[in-house]
């Protein structure tokens, strides 16, 4: 029997080669999109660590001879936006204090409305939902004159508690969609058992669904993260001068025309810029990733 075996040979599915059309094809693309966005940020960072002579001289693509963080200080510290030259470092704390409240109160929010809207349905309910994800396809430009009218006549245009409530509204579409979707994903039977023991509307959402959420909120959290740090748009129609968020910073520094065009300056601005964002998503992209493949897209 043994030598009936031995003549058949091994059994199973037969290994697939290693360098074969199909995955050349799958690792060139991933290699050339890769080399797509990277050769950018190399560009960046390189030219950020090097003096305006040697920018000069034209080699892009070159690591620095002479490696130097002066931009950098520069950028953070000393660069001109109009009269006021203390580089980034004002907005940046800008927009720490429009992104933090901003982020805590779309979440809260919206968490509350997609456990609602899953859990408490009302009459109504659906029509709601509707409007609300209605309102995610409008575009911002249409609003940005009411919504001035509305904040002036707050008292609050100008502010960057504005400009913070401008960020709530316009995050609340989707962040109700990704958490109602969520939510629907958990068991009811679980809602109903809590439900038969007592629980009431908040007792369920801070005993149950929030211990169960935590992919949710941080894909929750990396996409506001994103949205307010990035926005440009916002930040400049709604706030003046002194409360710019670092993104109109960076604007006025690249795009000044007085004096001489500071290439490392204004690659070191941009990185330092970009690095927030940057920092949430490494620091949380595999709980990202949970989020998505957890129900953040199911519907």
């Amino acid at each position: 029997m043994a030598n009936v075996q031995s003549l058949q040979g091994p059994r199973g599915t037969k290994p697939r080669r290693r360098f074969s059309g199909r995955n050349i094809m799958i690792y060139g693309t991933l290699l050339f999109v890769s080399l797509y966005y990277i050769l950018p940020l190399w560009v960046m960072v390189m030219t950020s660590l090097k003096g305006m002579p040697e920018i000069r001289l034209g080699n892009v693509f070159g690591p620095p001879v002479d490696i130097t963080f002066q931009p950098w200080v520069k950028a953070w510290a000393e660069a001109c936006t109009g009269l006021n030259c203390d580089g980034l470092s004002r907005g940046f704390w800008n927009s720490v204090q429009i992104l933090v409240p901003s982020v805590i109160l779309s979440i809260a929010v919206a968490s509350v409305n997609g456990y609602a809207l899953v859990n408490w349905r009302f009459k109504g309910s659906e029509v709601f939902f509707t409007i609300l994800i209605f309102g995610s396809f409008i575009p911002y430009q249409v609003m940005l004159y009411p919504i001035v009218i509305i904040l002036r006549e707050m008292g609050i245009y100008g502010t960057l508690w504005g400009l913070v409530l401008v960020h709530t509204i316009f995050g609340m579409p989707i962040l109700t969609l990704l958490f109602r979707n969520y939510f629907s994903s958990i068991p009811e039977e679980l809602f109903k058992a809590a439900r038969v023991d007592g629980a009431g509307f908040w007792g369920i959402y801070f005993r149950i669904m929030l211990p169960m959420s935590l992919p949710i909120f941080v894909v929750a959290v990396i996409l506001q993260v994103t949205g307010i740090w990035n926005d440009f748009l916002f930040g400049v129609v709604y706030t003046k001068p002194d409360l710019y968020p670092m993104t109109v910073q960076l604007n006025n520094i690249v795009n000044s025309v007085q004096g001489v065009k500071e290439y490392n300056v204004n690659m070191a601005a941009t990185i330092l810029t970009g690095l927030v964002p940057l920092i949430v998503y490494f620091v949380s992209g595999k709980l990202f990733v949970r989020g998505i493949a957890a129900g953040a897209v199911k519907g």
